[in-house]
């Protein structure tokens, strides 16, 4: 078969009505822009122009983002998608032709290459922070952007319309150039590195200026971000010796719990002024931890909600998939001849055209998927710094009454600090869930009826029955493993006392007596995990049979039902589905437990966190010297509010002292006052002089505290 840019037809380059109206030269108008970037951009990037203009001076292998840094690289990537469906229509027309017409394809690639190495050349812009070079982007999105539209514009007039797929790809091009032409305008307009006589100097973030600080998470590009390919070098270091602490670094500002806790806590006393509005109401923690934490939760969950969407393209792919194999070997597939235009339903008819996009929909799953998992993860444990936070400091104001009248108890108090704050934390894990199961439940339960008729909800009706069977065994794992823990820390407790008595019982002979009673709680934990073993058995073997049942239910119910024989790619396709019906249920149990403890928890912590302190706070007063809104962004505190210098554990004490304010003393009832105070341990120098202390009625036990710690030093000292 030659080969020719515009085929073997002579009339191919008939020009008589004007170049514009070929459309191989208008194909060949296109590649223009592309050969213009490719031609730019490999000197700017070989030799290294960019890489040493002006280099940003600090010290750390990122870069500055320029404004609308993530959506140029979303809007690269569907424009790169965009080219391998270009690709893909242009080879699908050209195996129709008698001989190849590489104008169909061959600018596609050229773009694709084009569109790649822009991305590339953003980058090492970005990493050296010389926006000027950006005007040659400038120009390649100008120029793309013309010669598509009028590409679109010459389809247009030859009669094509949306249900060509050349036409519907093409203008799908125009509108991305266009936004990526809009994005660097909007470069020019906010950093004016050129047109302007004054350019606008950005400096890199306060924590990429910190040696310390090597999470670098926040700060790489979006690709990074999706690959977290900046950890390679921690990862090769790690796999030649161990790491350490120091290797680690420290962690960002948005990451560092004085951060969250000022947000959480700002918030939560929003929901304690409300609620004094109205007497029959309590400040609700879940709307202060939605108020703090909701937007990483929403994009979690909008991940989520991307990633399960995603899954279903691969029964759908494999269903058409095999249909179109069983065709080709059937001598079915009927294919029509020489077409000019492609419709979107013939080239999705196509099977390497479907496992091109099963391949891609499969790596767009588990991107967002993880990228869901990481957003969830790192907000739980946010969560739980900032609860931990406010634990701490209501501990440091809580009333002495509440302790000696029995309506709390240091237990509880470390409950909260140990179980209370976890349970929050992995019902945040686990948060997506309780929105996302739903979801690709009902598109599961549509796309097998749609497959199957009414024989699919029989299969789903056996998943629905057999999923409280699924429940209870979960429910006794979860006793299982809790009686095995309590047996485990019961004979770790006689051990430990054993150990520490050791003489004692050698003394009187005790050791036979004690040995048993740790034998008879060592079998109680041997029985325990017999049982947990057994339940975890079972756990597996349902996760296993649900889904062979459900599809087994299903395929005899429709083959008694519509008398006709199951196609193959009826199958596989139910199949995949009834694979993912079963995970969304599989977890179900396990989300609405942890979500029940989250309750339980969330009330517990309320009831803790409006008791009775001592005193009075700024907290109460609504001062704060830093507001709510510092915290809406994930950079969190500004730069001067915390001192990087210190550790970190100075910055909550730091930000308490700052916010109290002490009440006029003119209107309290004073009922101890030392001025000019001389006090001594003996007839020694003085420990304490000039001291001024004013005890207002009923807050005396301070007294008793400030002498014991004066006295502990004194003592320390000497």
């Amino acid at each position: 078969m030659s080969l020719s840019f515009c085929g073997n037809n002579i009339s191919s380059y008939n020009i008589y009505d004007g170049v514009l109206q070929n459309p191989c030269f208008v194909d060949a108008l296109n590649l223009v822009p592309h050969v213009f970037l490719l031609f730019i951009t490999f000197p700017i990037l070989f030799i290294g122009w960019g890489s040493q203009s002006s280099k940003v001076q600090i010290h750390h292998n990122t870069w500055l983002h320029f404004p609308g840094h993530n959506l140029r690289w979303i809007l690269t990537f569907a424009l790169l998608f965009v080219h391998v469906c270009e690709i893909a229509e242009g080879i699908v027309s050209d195996s129709r032709r008698e001989s190849r017409h590489l104008h169909l394809f061959m600018p596609a690639v050229i773009g694709f290459v084009a569109t790649t190495t822009s991305i590339v050349y953003y980058h090492n812009i970005e990493t050296s922070n010389f926006p000027k070079l950006l005007l040659a982007l400038f120009l390649y999105w100008v120029m793309a952007f013309i010669t598509k539209t009028i590409k679109l514009v010459k389809y247009w007039q030859s009669g094509w319309g949306v249900s060509d797929l050349r036409f519907c790809i093409t203008g799908i091009m125009v509108i991305l150039n266009g936004l990526l032409m809009a994005v660097e305008i909007n470069v020019i307009r906010v950093r004016r590195y050129v047109f302007f006589m004054n350019p606008q100097k950005v400096k890199p973030p306060e924590d990429l200026q910190d040696l310390g600080v090597r999470f670098l998470q926040p700060f790489v590009n979006l690709l990074s971000k999706a690959t977290y390919w900046w950890m390679n070098t921690l990862i090769i270091s790690a796999h030649k010796k161990p790491i350490d602490l120091k290797a680690i670094g420290k962690l960002p500002i948005a990451m560092r719990a004085v951060t969250n806790y000022v947000c959480l806590k700002d918030a939560y006393e929003e929901q304690k002024k409300k609620a004094a509005d109205h007497p029959n109401q309590t400040p609700s923690i879940w709307l202060a931890m939605y108020r703090a934490f909701g937007r990483p939760i929403l994009l979690s969950s909008t991940f989520r909600y991307l990633a399960d969407l995603l899954g279903f393209a691969g029964p759908l792919c494999i269903s058409g998939i095999v249909q179109r194999v069983n065709e080709t070997q059937n001598g079915t597939n009927n294919t029509t001849g020489i077409s000019e235009t492609l419709s979107s339903k013939e080239f999705l008819e196509n099977a390497y055209v479907l496992a091109v996009l099963l391949f891609l929909a499969l790596i767009l799953q588990r991107t967002f998927l993880q990228a869901s998992y990481y957003v969830t993860i790192e907000t739980g444990i946010n969560l739980r710094g900032a609860l931990l936070a406010m634990i701490y400091n209501k501990i440091l104001r809580l009333s002495t009454s509440n302790l000696s009248m029995g309506e709390m108890t240091l237990g509880q108090i470390n409950n909260l600090v140990a179980i209370e704050t976890n349970q929050l934390m992995w019902f945040l894990f686990l948060c997506p869930n309780l929105w996302a199961m739903p979801v690709q439940i009902i598109m599961g339960v549509i796309l097998l009826y749609n497959l199957l008729g009414s024989s699919a909800l029989v299969g789903a009706a056996v998943i629905v029955l057999l999923a409280p069977i699924q429940y209870f065994i979960a429910t006794k794992l979860a006793e299982a493993q809790k009686s095995t823990l309590d047996y485990s820390t019961e004979r770790l407790k006689k051990t430990n006392e054993i150990l520490k008595g050791i003489k004692l019982l050698k003394l009187y002979a005790w050791e036979h007596i004690f040995c048993k009673s740790v034998e008879e709680t060592r079998m109680k934990e041997l029985s325990s995990l017999k049982t947990f073993a057994l339940y975890t058995s079972l756990s597996i073997f349902m996760n296993a049979a649900i889904p062979i049942a459900a599809v087994l239910a299903t395929f005899v119910t429709h083959a008694y039902a519509s008398g006709n024989n199951l196609k193959p790619a009826e199958a596989f396709a139910s199949l995949s589905l009834f694979h993912i019906l079963v995970t969304p249920l599989f977890l179900l149990s396990t989300v609405v437990r942890f979500a029940v403890k989250a309750i339980i928890s969330v009330q517990k912590l309320n009831e803790f966190l409006l008791s009775d302190e001592i005193g009075e706070d700024s907290w109460r007063t609504g001062e704060s010297s830093l507001p709510f809104e510092s915290c809406k962004k994930h950079t969190g505190i500004q730069p001067k509010t915390i001192n990087r210098k210190q550790p970190g554990r100075y910055h909550l004490d730091s930000y308490e002292q700052s916010t109290r304010r002490l009440r006029p003393v003119e209107t309290e009832d004073i009922a101890i006052k030392v001025t000019n105070g001389y006090f001594s341990w003996g007839s020694g120098l003085a420990t304490l002089s000039n001291i001024d202390i004013r005890i207002p009625t009923g807050k005396t036990h301070l007294l008793l505290i400030f002498i014991i710690v004066n006295y502990h030093n004194h003592r320390f000292l000497r």
